[in-house]
C-alpha cells in the first residue's frame, strides 16, 4: 500500500479526527525472535517480529494466514484478547501489542507458530506476565524509519477524540474525554480481596514512563478462582513465575510486588494493548484523549474500540 491509498483509508468522523503527529512512521531495525510458554493453553510458541512496510500497520502471520492487529478481527474470549480470521485464532495478544504501541513500532509482521503445526489456534507467550520481555527486545534491536512499497516514508497520524465517549458493562465503565495529550486513569475494586482492594493509577502512558511504570507490571489472579479457571480450560500454563497471585484470606502468595498498585498498573498495560487495535495503516491506535476506566476488562476495552470505529 502506498501513501495516498493509506491516507484515503483514514477518514475523520464526528467522533474522530485524524491529524499529523509531526513524526514519521517507524518499524523495527532488525527481527526479534522470542520463545516461551503460553498462559492459557500451556503450550510453547515462538514469535518472530519482522520489520514492516510503512502504511501496512501491525499484522500477524499464522499458518500462512495474515491477520491484522485490528478491532475488525477481535473476538470475545475470557481473560485475554483474541484475533480471529477464517477459523484461525491468536490468543493473548494484548501484552505484545501494548509494547509495540507504546514503543512506537507502527508497522511490523508478527510471525507466530507453536509446536503443533496443525493446530488452528496459537497463543502469544506470557513470559513473566508483563510486557518487559517485549520492551527489552524492541530496545535491543532498535527502530528505523519505515518505507512503503513505493520507497516513500509516511507521516504518522493520530486519532483525536472530538467528543466524550462512554461505554459500560454492568458496573464497569470506560469513558474518554478530548485531550491534546494521551492520559489513562484506571481504577479497580476487589472488596473481597483486602490486599488488592480499591486502587487507582493515572499516567501519560505512551511517554517515557511506560517502560519503568507500566511495562513491568505483571498479570494477577485471585487464588480462590484458580481451580474454577483451570476447570474452564484456562491458565493451564499459569504459575508463580508468570503471574502475581493474591489470596482473599492470606494476601499475596509470591511477593514482592514491583509496585504497591501493580494490579492497577497492569490494567493500564492491557488498556494500551487493546486500544491499539484502533490503529490503521501505520497510524497511532490509542486515541488522543484522557481515557478513564473502572473495573474494566478485555471485553469492555474492545467494546470501546468498536464504538470508536463505528462498529457498534
Amino acid at each position: 500500500m502506498c501513501l495516498s491509498a493509506a491516507f484515503n483509508s483514514l477518514k475523520s468522523s464526528n467522533l474522530i479526527s485524524w491529524k499529523k503527529t509531526g513524526t514519521l512512521q517507524q518499524t523495527l531495525a532488525r527481527c526479534i525472535e522470542l520463545t516461551g510458554q503460553t498462559l492459557h493453553s500451556g503450550k510453547v510458541s515462538t514469535v518472530k517480529i519482522w520489520p514492516g512496510f510503512a502504511c501496512e500497520g501491525r499484522y500477524f502471520e499464522f499458518q500462512s494466514k495474515l491477520i491484522p492487529a485490528s478491532i475488525d478481527f477481535a473476538q470475545e474470549s475470557p481473560l485475554c484478547t483474541t484475533l480471529c480470521k477464517d477459523g484461525y485464532r491468536i490468543r493473548t495478544v494484548e501484552h505484545l501489542l501494548s509494547a509495540l504501541e507504546a514503543k512506537g513500532v507502527d508497522n511490523c509482521r508478527i510471525q507466530i507458530q507453536s509446536l503443533d503445526s496443525e493446530d488452528p489456534e496459537v497463543e502469544v507467550p506470557i513470559f513473566d506476565g508483563s510486557a518487559s520481555a517485549w520492551v527489552e527486545a524492541i530496545e535491543q534491536v532498535g527502530r528505523k524509519e519505515a518505507l512503503d512499497r513505493c520507497g516513500n516514508n509516511a507521516e504518522k497520524l493520530a486519532p483525536y477524540l472530538n467528543e466524550p465517549l462512554y461505554v459500560s458493562r454492568n458496573d464497569s465503565f470506560m469513558v474518554a474525554f478530548p485531550s491534546p495529550k494521551v492520559r489513562i486513569t484506571c481504577g479497580i475494586d476487589f472488596p473481597k480481596v483486602p490486599a488488592i482492594g480499591c486502587q487507582w493509577f493515572s499516567s501519560a502512558a505512551l511517554d517515557d514512563s511506560y517502560e519503568k511504570q507500566i511495562a513491568c507490571s505483571r498479570t494477577f489472579c485471585i487464588y480462590e478462582e484458580v481451580e474454577h479457571m483451570r476447570s474452564a480450560g484456562l491458565i493451564k500454563g499459569g504459575s508463580l513465575d508468570n503471574a502475581i497471585i493474591c489470596s482473599a484470606s492470606k494476601g499475596w502468595l509470591n511477593p514482592p510486588l514491583h509496585f504497591h498498585d501493580e494490579p492497577c498498573r497492569h490494567k493500564v498495560l492491557d488498556i494500551i494493548g487493546d486500544l491499539s487495535l484502533f490503529a490503521r495503516s501505520g497510524s497511532q491506535g490509542f486515541p488522543m484523549a484522557h481515557v478513564l476506566s473502572f473495573k474494566g476488562g478485555h471485553s469492555l476495552h474492545t467494546d470501546f474500540v468498536r464504538r470508536l470505529s463505528g462498529i457498534i
